[in-house]
């Protein structure tokens, strides 16, 4: 039988899910080369993990969906918006470097269409049955403009 919870832990367990929600969101910007190294001062740049860190806020939101109150929702969605036009801006700038072999990042200016084009939610895409046997292929992917 479930546990009831008094509203001092609840409380309690709302200010954890913040923090946890920021530290994603750390981790995120420092892959997106936001946040400088402590020790190096340098501030590397890991898109993959960037990527692996946002879907992980999406997959909480989804999974915690009607279960959040006001508070921790909007800060899990400013969370989301914010890394993922900091990772749209972090992409474009690294493909425009790298396909004009400038060893310099260029930083993309960021219009309008597309900020709103990442904070949007992607309209669900079917998603067909496959046989078992290519279960071993990647079957879902997600992208945010690169």
């Amino acid at each position: 039988m479930a546990e009831v919870q008094t509203s001092t832990e609840s409380g309690e367990m709302a200010q954890r899910f913040i923090e946890m929600v920021m530290m994603q969101a750390q981790n995120a910007a420092y892959a997106l080369g936001q946040i400088p190294h402590p020790e190096t001062g340098e501030a590397p740049v890991n898109i993959d993990l960037a990527r692996l860190f946002i879907d992980q806020l999406i997959v909480l939101r989804a999974k915690t969906r009607g279960n959040l109150s006001n508070d921790e929702l909007a800060v899990l969605n400013n969370a989301i918006s914010n890394l993922q036009m900091v990772f749209v801006e972090v992409s474009q700038g690294a493909g425009k470097a790298a396909g004009n072999g400038d060893a310099e990042e260029t930083e993309a200016p960021a219009g309008e269409e597309k900020a709103a084009a990442v904070i949007a939610p992607a309209p669900a895409a079917p998603v067909a049955e496959e046989a078992p046997a290519e279960e071993s292929k990647k079957k879902f992917t997600k992208s945010y403009g690169s």
